[in-house]
C-alpha cells in the first residue's frame, strides 16, 4: 500500500513482472487487503492457540497468562512494527517478491479468494449502512498545482529544471494576450514607402521577421523573412517585385488563446509568428514562438531592444514604461499585481482612475504608490513606482 503508484506504473510499463503483479493486485485493493488480513489473522490466531496450549501444559493458568503477555510483545515487535516499518521503508524490495506469493492466493479458484470475497461482501454491506461506498476509490489524478508540488519535491530534479517544468504547467493559465507585443508597438514595412526607405529599413532592422502592410497596421499583407533577402541583395536581384513575392500570408490567432494551445498550433501550422485578433477581426498585437518559449525557459536574448522597460532608482523606486506588461512587472519586482484585468501598467492606471491622468498625478495601486511622470497622447508613457510593502 505504500508503493509509489507513478513509479510502480513506470516499472510495470518497463516489463518488470513483480511490478505488473503488484499493479494488478492494487487495482482491487479490497480483495488484496482481504487476502492479506485473512492470512495474517489466521496465523495470529493459530499462534495464540498454540502458545496458550503450551503455557497451560507447562504452568497451568499462570502459564497461559505468561504466554499471552510474552506473545503480545513478540507479535508487536517481530510480526507488526519491525517488519511493517522495514517494508514501508523498502516497499518495492518487499512488495515485488511478495507479489509472486500473493498472486496465486488471489486467483479466481483460490479458496482464500472466495473467503476474502465473502468477508469483503459482508464488510461492504455494513459500510453501506453508514453511507460509505467502499468501491469508490480516491482518484490518483493530480491537478496542476498538485503536480507542481510533486515536481518541486525533493532534490531529484535540478532547480532550473523544476522551474521550467513549473512554467510548462502554467502555460495553460496564460493566454496570448498576456505576452503579445501590443499593436501600438509593432514595427513593420509600409509597402507604400519609397523603395530606398524600404531598403534602409530592411538593412537596419533588428528583427528577422517583419509584417508588411499598406498605409497602416490595419492592412497587414503578411510577413517577410529578412534572411531570405540576403541572397537577393548579394546577387543584385533585390527589387520591389522580388521583395513582395517573398511576403508570406499572415497567420491569425484569436485573442484569449492559451499558450499551450498556441504552442501546439505553431507546431502544426509550421509557423513562428502570428497576429492576435479580437472578435471583430481587428489586430490587437503580435505573438511569436520565441515569446512562448521564453515563458518556459526564461529570457534567452541579449538584444538590448528586448529588455524590459523597468529601471531601478537609487531611492528604491522604479521608472517604468507605461506599456510594460503587468506580468513582467510582477516577475521583475516580485509583486502580486492583479493580472485578470488590464494587461499593461497604462491600462491598470487608467482603469483605476477612470480618466487619463495628467503628469505629476500620484495614486495608490494595490499597495504601491504610483507617480505619473509623462502622460501624453491619451496614455501614460512613463511612471515611477514605489513599494509600500
Amino acid at each position: 500500500m505504500s508503493l509509489n503508484r507513478y513509479r510502480l506504473r513506470h516499472r510495470a510499463e518497463q516489463g518488470e513482472r513483480g511490478a505488473k503483479y503488484a499493479q494488478t493486485m492494487l487495482a482491487k485493493p479490497d480483495r488484496l487487503i482481504g487476502v492479506i488480513l485473512l492470512g495474517n489473522n489466521l496465523t495470529n490466531i493459530l499462534i495464540t492457540q498454540l502458545a496458550s496450549y503450551i503455557g497451560f501444559r507447562l504452568s497451568g493458568e499462570l502459564g497461559v497468562a505468561i504466554a499471552t503477555g510474552a506473545l503480545t510483545i513478540s507479535l508487536l515487535i517481530f510480526a507488526e512494527l519491525t517488519p511493517k516499518t522495514l517494508a514501508a521503508a523498502h516497499s518495492e524490495k518487499v512488495a515485488f517478491p511478495a507479489a509472486f506469493i500473493l498472486r496465486p492466493l488471489m486467483g479466481r479458484f483460490s479458496p482464500a479468494t472466495w473467503i476474502a470475497w465473502l468477508v469483503s461482501l459482508i464488510s461492504n454491506n455494513i459500510l453501506r449502512l453508514f453511507g460509505i461506498d467502499a468501491k469508490k476509490q480516491a482518484s490518483l489524478a493530480l491537478n496542476t498545482e498538485e503536480l507542481k508540488s510533486v515536481v518541486n519535491e525533493g532534490n531529484l530534479i535540478p532547480e532550473s529544471h523544476q522551474e521550467m517544468l513549473g512554467n510548462i504547467l502554467d502555460l495553460e493559465k496564460e493566454t496570448v494576450d498576456d505576452i503579445m507585443i501590443p499593436r501600438n508597438e509593432l514595427v513593420g514595412i509600409d509597402l507604400e514607402d519609397e523603395w530606398e526607405d524600404i531598403i534602409e529599413q530592411v538593412t537596419n532592422s533588428q528583427h528577422t521577421r517583419l509584417p508588411a502592410y499598406r498605409e497602416n497596421m490595419d492592412n497587414i499583407i503578411g510577413f517577410v523573412h529578412l534572411r531570405k533577402l540576403l541572397y537577393m541583395m548579394h546577387e543584385g536581384e533585390f527589387t520591389r517585385e522580388n521583395f513582395e513575392a517573398l511576403i508570406r500570408e499572415s497567420y491569425y490567432v484569436p485573442e484569449g488563446t492559451s499558450l499551450t494551445k498556441q504552442l501546439l498550433a505553431f507546431k502544426k501550422e509550421k509557423r513562428r509568428i502570428g497576429l492576435v485578433v479580437d472578435e471583430y477581426g481587428d489586430i490587437q498585437g503580435l505573438i511569436t514562438l520565441e515569446d512562448i518559449l521564453e515563458e518556459i525557459v526564461g529570457e534567452f536574448t541579449t538584444d538590448p531592444a528586448a529588455t524590459k522597460d523597468i529601471y531601478p532608482q537609487h531611492d528604491g523606486s522604479y521608472i517604468v514604461d507605461g506599456g510594460t506588461h503587468i506580468r513582467d512587472l510582477n516577475k521583475a519586482l516580485d509583486w502580486q499585481l492583479n493580472t485578470d484585468g488590464p494587461k499593461t501598467l497604462n491600462g491598470m492606471i487608467t482603469e483605476h482612475m477612470e480618466i487619463i491622468p495628467e503628469s505629476g498625478t500620484s495614486l495608490q495601486l494595490e499597495g504601491h504608490t504610483v507617480e505619473i511622470i509623462i502622460s501624453e497622447n491619451n496614455a501614460v508613457k512613463t511612471a515611477r513606482l514605489f513599494s509600500n510593502k
